[in-house]
């Protein structure tokens, strides 16, 4: 039983060697990315040997996006360095700007910091989609959830990927606040440990092996990324606390709910977010209160056939969203729909799972660039 538990997690570690299958609309077929020369870009990815780079690159490869040229940039320790992708083997270049600004779209998956230092330079020439929350909040810079408010893109030459829990979130609760109104949004969220990186994944991979091979007592493994040990317990606290006493994880959520949707900067939106012991995919609880009678079999079916999630919701058989089955998928998986006990016929209830470093970051990006192609600004 030992040996299995700690062969999942290995397994779990693993999940970027998932090929996704998605309703996703758009995507560029091989037959189009070979007719279209036009469309061929030479495509940058800073920070492509990290987690959500990684994912940019096989994202641009799984959705055939037209590449014409592939230039990773890193830093000094793995610049020189060959990467194998199917547009060919890349060499890592050192970064600087003038580099990336030869583009004609650069992913940033980065920290805020370099965003701030780099971004609206390269900008300058090519356009930028940084992953990171340095310009989320920005007036002049949108931030794109491609299925919601992709026309935002328009004529802009940087844009912003929001948060990975608002991303996943937003894409079940948008079409039913377009469907029923907002009246006010209630979220809790359940959030996997490669939120923090790859560091987060292994703290709980090695933390989960000392307690169940007998070397650690329970809550007494090594942390050093998580405020408490995460093997076997829960955590409500995701980055740092505000004077209002949420977490700015959380106030993230409510502020880019508010932008992505355009509603008024005091829409009630409130979350609490709480870390799990899962590898990856977070889940969320998702309260909507609406202005127009609901009518949960018509959300059911809308959700059904809105691009980008896939209705999970068969509690007759036990189907429903979890991070076990959203894990490696681009689609979000909704479910658990129902009348709100607390908003009567005015409210609806939902759960959510998604892979956040597919839809919440690394997909989410390409879709953006793919929203570019589509409305000719590469």
């Amino acid at each position: 039983m030992k040996f299995s538990a700690i062969t999942l997690l290995a397994l779990l570690t693993g999940a970027s060697a998932f090929v996704p299958t998605s309703k996703l609309s758009g995507g560029f077929g091989q037959t189009r990315m070979q007719k279209a020369t036009a469309l061929a870009a030479v495509v940058g990815v800073v920070g492509a040997t990290g987690a959500v780079g990684k994912e940019v690159v096989g994202c641009l490869e799984q959705r055939n996006f037209p590449v014409d040229k592939l230039r990773i940039f890193g830093s000094a320790r793995s610049a020189g360095s060959t990467v194998s992708t199917k547009f060919g083997d890349v060499t890592v270049e050192l970064f600087d700007q003038a580099s990336a600004k030869e583009c004609d779209v650069c992913f940033l998956a980065v920290s805020g910091d370099f965003a701030l230092e780099h971004a609206r330079e390269i900008s300058k020439d090519c356009i930028v989609i940084d992953n990171s929350s340095a310009f989320r909040y920005e007036d002049d810079v949108p931030l794109v959830i491609p299925e919601i408010n992709g026309k935002t893109c328009k004529g802009k030459k940087l844009i912003a990927n929001p948060n990975c829990t608002t991303a996943i979130g937003l894409m079940g609760l948008s079409p039913l606040m377009k469907k029923f109104g907002a009246k006010r949004v209630l979220m809790s969220t359940y959030q996997a440990s490669s939120g923090a990186g790859q560091e987060g994944m292994d703290e709980l991979k090695a933390g989960s092996i000392q307690v169940t091979s007998g070397e650690r007592e329970f809550g007494k493994s090594d942390h050093k990324h998580f405020t408490s040990p995460l093997p076997f317990n829960v955590i409500p606290h995701i980055d740092k606390f505000q004077e209002n006493g949420y977490t700015k994880e959380e106030m993230k959520v409510t502020w880019e709910t508010r932008k992505i949707c355009e509603m008024a900067d005091d829409f009630p939106v409130s979350c609490t977010a709480v870390r799990i012991p899962t590898f990856r995919a977070h889940s969320e609880t998702i309260v909507l209160e609406t202005t127009e009678k609901v009518d949960v079999k018509a959300a059911q079916e809308l959700l059904a056939k809105s691009p980008g999630v896939k209705l999970v919701d068969d509690i007759a058989n036990n189907k429903y969203p979890m991070p076990l089955t959203a894990t490696g998928q681009y689609d979000v998986e909704v479910g658990r729909v129902r009348r709100s006990e607390a908003f009567g016929d005015y409210g609806l209830e939902f759960f959510v799972s998604g892979d956040q470093l597919l839809r919440g970051a690394a997909l989410n990006a390409v879709l953006v660039a793919e929203e570019c192609v589509k409305n000719g600004d590469l």
